[in-house]
């Protein structure tokens, strides 16, 4: 429940408000998630006006404001396929106008298809705090940790790279229904691979990470040998992910 909405001028009132132990504090970007919450008493900071919704290309970089809708981020000219099916996968159109990059990760779950292809992507995330330098941190080293409290952090900037190959497979109940089972593929000229998995669990998971595909299918298939839930069996999981990988590679080599 909402108790106290405020709306900061400068980053540095929006961190000293995020920083106070009461009441608890959230940054408010869309409002998909917060404005859904239950009983729990909070304060939330609206973040629109200070200017985190920029979306610029730096060399073979994106780099997006927190608080750029996912929308904003579909109709940016020039991404692989992949990336646009993904951010439709996620949510509705009306959902996309409102929903923030970040607010989309801190809120992800496994089944999240945005959140399995930036894993895939080896995202960056900039961190900033009170009287303090900003952090960088992975999108990989950071989900397991999404659960901690860090009062006064917030997320200010989402980097990805664009010189690279992706692909992207899912299987569903429907076509509009979330995934059970869905894996993005990011290649880059090197021959770096990563595969990430997504489908099941509190988050994506990172299944493959090395210098070229070779070992994939079965990388996938380790991953989820214990995916089960009441949507799938973890071996109907395990042949999924197998075949979903080898599909996106064959994807990539045939670009």
């Amino acid at each position: 429940m909402i108790i106290e909405y405020q709306r900061p001028k400068t980053i540095t009132e929006a961190l000293t408000l995020l920083s106070r132990e009461q009441p608890r504090t959230y940054p408010l970007g869309g409002g998909t998630v917060l404005n859904r919450s239950g009983d729990e008493p909070f304060a939330v900071i609206d973040l629109q006006d200070l200017k985190l919704n920029s979306l610029t290309r730096q060399g073979n970089t994106i780099q997006i404001g927190a608080t750029t809708t996912l929308q904003s981020l579909h109709d940016y000219k020039g991404l692989p396929e992949a990336f646009y099916t993904v951010i439709r996968r996620e949510a509705t159109y009306n959902l996309r106008t409102m929903a923030t990059i970040a607010g989309t990760l801190v809120t992800a779950n496994g089944k999240s298809s945005f959140t399995t292809m930036m894993l895939a992507l080896d995202t960056s995330l900039e961190f900033l705090e009170a009287d303090k330098a900003p952090i960088q941190m992975r999108l990989g080293d950071w989900l397991p940790l999404r659960s901690e409290k860090t009062p006064g952090r917030l997320i200010s900037k989402i980097s990805f790279p664009v010189n690279v190959k992706i692909a992207y497979e899912s299987v569903a109940r429907s076509p509009a229904d979330q995934p059970i089972v869905c894996a993005a593929l990011a290649q880059w000229p090197s021959g770096r691979t990563r595969l990430a998995l997504g489908g099941w669990g509190g988050a994506p998971c990172l299944a493959m990470d090395g210098p070229e595909a070779d070992g994939i299918e079965e990388a996938a298939k380790n991953a989820y040998s214990q995916a089960a839930d009441e949507w799938a069996s973890s071996e109907y999981r395990l042949d999924m992910a197998g075949v979903l990988a080898v599909r996106c590679i064959k994807q990539i080599i045939m670009e």
